[in-house]
């Protein structure tokens, strides 16, 4: 119990004074990177800019106390901000009060989602998603978020919530009137903060691009040219906030929320996973669930959107030198001072530049690597890969993402139910005559014993396949025993167990029988509970392929084995005319 409510206090003995310099310089990296995201997801996720802030004050604080992960940044993403405007713009207008309400509700369900799912020990589910669907979607969301920002680096008037393809409509109507100096403003941020990452890659080029572009805007003439501004943001810490908590509300968002829980948490845990590959930790799946899931609870109080954990910022948090989860403590902390400071000068952000970059961050988003590896190299993943993404672009995000989780899951199920089953013999040229594939070595058979492997598992899923297998044995290569060496075999299900007894009985029925080999220790547990042993018939069951051979070849027929040419075991050689 202490393990999961106070985790922190694993990593707490970690701290020292060469850590805390580490996580100082990190934090306050990341902070500076953060303030101009922070803005732009907001903006995203249809709220006023500073709650991208306040989420990335409260957020990594929390995630970071009550995570697995010693990296991971948690906060504002754009994915997550993506859904969030998807799941309620069509209930309330943008950045209005009720908009804000029903973001701090859903961000409250989901935080309850992904607590709940951490406390039962669902973090190995994360496990069977493709990161493909995440790929996919995050591709789709791309699109859709440069769609979005197109009537405002354009300055082109497109109706709120129009769909994907209506919004390009329009703006193709609207190319004559396109306001060049909002354009200007847009191309100039959007440029400046490529030149600043091309040359200087280490300073935090989006938020140069921000100023680049506001000074842009004022040379350009500003408000008398059609130049808006974002506004001034309030400069103080993140007030107290309180979801609602009333039925219709929670019934409202219950499906938007499951959807935000479950992107959040295979973006958290799969950023955590690929950082651990480099620092070589061990993560906690259940636990990063449970942190998640407190972050967007507690955050919900503290005028808080939903977070994820941030690629972006984690690997530079990583590559900054980080040691601890103190570096998000600092992040937050710098953030909030920086906030006190420069949050007044948002009144001369031209909304124009704000869109330029979250153009940027759309495009960065855009996995072209991955999706090129993934399109040359599997079918079955192009297919998780194109349904996600066009889904994304053309249904509800949330139901994309749970097209994509689904169909993810389908394939899995289908790639198991097909197990691999290979004929085996013994090899001559080895030593002591070990068990090799025939297809793979040219290996002779026994004519009345068939061997075989079954690799993966046994369960309602893969039944067909393996009852197929026995009756083409049994059938069409007139073998009435059968010996399967279970060395492969993960596990048995009951369907499975009942299938391989009713198996057994249908060969004994013909004078033959089902032989099982060096099944694991797991596997043989499963069957000792549930009796499978006493039907299936304790004499079957060998512990080693040595006992299984010298036991069969004496309930082979005498008569085949005296006319046997291929005398491939060694207790062949035993048999009369041998």
């Amino acid at each position: 119990m202490r393990e999961i409510f106070l985790p922190f206090l694993t990593w707490f003995g970690l701290i020292n004074k060469d850590t805390l310099k580490a996580d100082f310089f990190a934090g306050l990296t990341g902070a500076v990177i953060v303030l101009p995201q922070g803005v732009a997801f907001a903006a995203i996720a249809g709220l006023p800019p500073e709650y991208g802030l306040y989420t990335a004050m409260i957020t990594p604080i929390i995630a970071g106390l009550f995570g697995s992960s010693l990296h991971l940044i948690s906060g504002p993403t754009t994915a997550i901000s993506l859904v969030v405007f998807s799941a309620i713009s069509r209930y309330a207008e943008p950045g209005s009060a009720q908009f804000v309400q029903m973001v701090l509700t859903l961000t409250f369900l989901a935080g309850i989602y992904q607590l709940v799912l951490g406390l039962v020990k669902m973090g190995k589910v994360v496990n069977f998603v493709s990161h493909t669907v995440v790929i996919g979607f995050t591709a789709g969301a791309a699109i859709l978020i440069a769609t979005s920002q197109m009537k405002h680096v354009l300055g082109i008037k497109i109706p709120q919530g129009e769909s994907f393809v209506h919004t390009w409509m329009d703006v193709f109507m609207g190319i004559p009137s396109i306001n060049l100096s909002i354009l200007g403003v847009a191309i100039f941020t959007m440029l400046s903060a490529l030149v600043m990452k091309r040359y200087l890659p280490k300073m935090p080029h989006l938020l140069f691009g921000m100023v680049m572009g506001s000074l842009a805007s004022m040379v350009l003439g500003g408000e008398a040219n059609g130049i808006k501004y974002v506004g001034e943001i309030p400069g103080h810490l993140p007030p107290l906030s309180l979801p609602e908590f009333s039925f219709a509300a929670i019934k409202q968002l219950a499906s938007g929320a499951f959807a935000v829980a479950l992107l959040g948490l295979i973006e958290a845990v799969s950023i955590a996973r690929s950082i651990a590959t480099k620092s070589h930790q061990r993560l906690d799946g259940n636990q990063e669930f449970i942190g998640q899931g407190l972050s967007n609870i507690v955050g919900s109080f503290f005028s808080s959107y939903a977070g994820s954990g941030s690629f972006t910022r984690s690997g530079i948090n990583y590559s900054s030198g980080a040691k601890t989860p103190m570096s998000a403590i600092f992040a937050a902390i710098f953030l909030a001072l920086i906030v006190l400071l420069v949050a007044p000068l948002a009144a001369y952000l031209p909304v124009a530049a704000m869109g330029g970059i979250i153009l940027l961050v759309a495009y960065n988003l855009i996995d072209f690597h991955h999706i090129k590896h993934i399109l040359e190299s599997s079918r079955s993943e192009t297919s998780i890969l194109a349904t996600t993404f066009f889904a994304t672009l053309f249904l509800e995000l949330e139901f994309a993402i749970y097209i994509g989780v689904i169909l993810s899951l389908v394939i899995f199920l289908m790639r198991t139910s097909l197990p691999n089953i290979a004929d085996l013999a013994p090899d001559p040229n080895e030593p002591r005559h070990k068990l090799a594939e025939v297809a793979e070595v040219g290996l002779p058979e026994c004519p009345q014993l068939k061997i075989i492997r079954i690799d993966m598992s046994i369960y309602f899923g893969s039944l067909d396949k393996v009852q197929r297998e026995l009756a083409c044995i049994a059938e069409k290569q007139g073998i009435k025993h059968v010996l399967i060496v279970g060395e492969g075999i993960n596990f048995i299900d009951l369907a499975g167990a009942e299938m391989l007894i009713q198996e057994a009985k249908s060969l004994k029925a013909i004078g033959g029988g089902l032989y099982i080999q060096g099944v694991k220790n797991k596997v043989f547990d499963f069957m000792d509970r549930i009796d499978f042993l006493a039907d299936f018939g304790e004499g079957n069951i060998f512990s080693s392929k040595e006992a299984a051979l010298h036991s069969l070849s004496l309930r082979m027929n005498p008569d085949i084995c005296a006319t046997c040419t291929k005398r491939i075991f060694r207790e062949c050689a035993k048999l009369p005319g041998a």
